[in-house]
């Protein structure tokens, strides 16, 4: 599975942001570990059911790869499960079903991450599992030569037979001038079709070492018996050499000198339009402020039904039939801050680019509202507590801040910093981060749909 921003089209069979509002709870209950082979365990308990999430992520995402091989995070992922010496092809998935168990995996741009949800009798079994395939796993040529078939028919159906996804890779293609986001999660088709197994062994090799990984156990547990756990199973694995996230180059994006434009000409329906400025992410969770009035101004555009871009331009002057924003303020990379829409019958993108720049000079010309504000701050604690019923988004979400350089333990300041956010502070990163010169313009130029090759789910696809 490949995880992407809450605007962008769906890659795979669920399509998660895992929120960082409001995690008000989070910390509580939970514990951190160290095993001495460098792998860093973080258990929290939750006992309203006998349940158990198990997460074990990577820090190791497509940010990671070289141009020509783009998309080998995403091909071992799939690799992963081929099986062991210890447990054959299939046998893991099969373990895990015959225990009533659900499991699978996602990649990102930032990390790799597999997950199993069970009984909590099940942990033992699931952590001798996964700690086997950490460092046991059998690569060759013919699984990989047919899992790669499986990869790059993947990625015709999500991405080239997806008018909106394929608009989405090529705008970022173009927004980034340098950095590794540019390149799809999924791979360039070119990189697929010329991956060899040599190139999984060399990743899995160079980025699946304890020293590299964050185990997160969240469930009807007691913290040190999964730790006693985590040192049986876990602990016997050698750590390799491999550079912290501190360590690796910063790859830095440099500045955008004037607004971009794009076509991409597809077969849909509709035509459709991105626009995307660059703006920053967290970095220093405490002294940070603009990521988090941008999480707010997200809210006020596209936060709610009675949001500004759809009252105005969907039930209001009726220019779109659809719009949203989107942003993320967590990331390893540098982030972007999404406006997209669908014109209305009789409606041109142009209309609608201009329509989407009216409402970001109202915020910067008069602001927002208190109203408006206190809605888009209450919404943020409601989707914390929403989001707490669930022990795998619990998991999910401490798993997430660990891999890209935060902590879990950040949560509850981060809470308390998007709370104190003013209106003030969203006119100011309204007026200084939307504007063209940081800006990428993509529009999608419809094609008869006739020309639409029709595709099939690929055999073996799991998630």
């Amino acid at each position: 599975m490949i995880t992407v921003y809450r605007i962008f089209p769906v890659y795979c069979w669920f399509l998660f942001v895992i929120l960082l509002h409001a995690p008000f709870v989070a910390v509580a209950n939970t514990q951190e570990f160290m095993l001495d082979n460098g792998l860093k365990l973080i258990v929290k308990e939750d006992h309203r059911s006998p349940v158990v999430v198990s997460q074990i992520w990577y820090q190791a995402g497509s940010i990671d790869e070289l141009n020509g091989v783009t998309g080998v995070a995403h091909a071992l992922e799939h690799m992963m499960f081929k099986g062991t010496e210890k447990v054959p092809r299939g046998e893991f998935s099969r373990k895990i079903a015959a225990a009533g168990g659900r499991e699978n995996a996602f990649t990102s741009r930032d990390y790799t991450g597999y997950h199993q949800q069970s009984h909590k009798r099940h942990l033992p079994l699931v952590m001798e599992l996964e700690a086997d395939r950490m460092h046991n796993l059998v690569l060759t040529e013919e699984e990989f030569s047919k899992e790669i078939q499986v990869v790059m028919e993947e990625r015709r159906l999500r991405t080239d037979d997806q008018a909106r996804s394929l608009l989405y890779e090529k705008m970022l293609a173009a927004a980034y001038q340098t950095h590794p986001y540019k390149r799809p999660v999924i791979g360039w088709m070119n990189d697929l079709e010329n991956m060899r197994v040599q190139d999984a062994q060399e990743w899995y090799d160079r980025w699946y070492t304890p020293n590299n990984a964050i185990l997160v156990i969240v469930g009807d547990v007691d913290p040190q018996d999964v730790y006693s756990l985590a040192k049986k199973h876990y602990g016997p694995i050698k750590a390799r050499p491999v550079l912290s996230l501190a360590e690796r180059k910063p790859q830095q994006e440099p500045p955008q000198l004037g607004i971009k434009r794009i076509t991409v000409k597809a077969p849909a329906e509709l035509p459709f339009l991105v626009m995307g400025y660059h703006a920053p992410v967290i970095k220093d969770v405490a002294t940070d402020w603009e990521p988090y009035a941008l999480e707010m101004l997200e809210g006020v555009l596209d936060g709610h039904a009675s949001a500004r871009l759809n009252k105005a331009l969907v039930r209001g002057n009726q220019i779109a039939t659809s719009v949203s924003a989107g942003y993320g303020a967590s990331a390893r990379g540098p982030g972007m801050f999404f406006l997209s829409a669908t014109p209305s019958a009789g409606q041109t993108v142009e209309t609608l680019e201009q329509a989407l720049r009216d409402e970001i000079k109202k915020v910067v010309d008069e602001g927002v509202t208190e109203a408006e504000l206190s809605r888009v701050k209450a919404q943020v604690v409601a989707g914390q507590v929403y989001q707490l019923d669930s022990v795998f988004a619990q998991a999910m979400q401490i798993g997430r801040m660990e891999s890209i350089g935060l902590s879990h333990r950040d949560i509850d300041v981060i809470l308390e910093k998007l709370q104190s956010v003013t209106a003030e502070q969203i006119r100011e990163v309204a007026k200084k981060f939307f504007n063209d010169d940081s800006l990428t313009v993509a529009v999608l130029d419809p094609q008869p749909l006739e020309q639409k090759r029709p595709s099939a789910q690929p055999s073996g696809l799991r998630h």
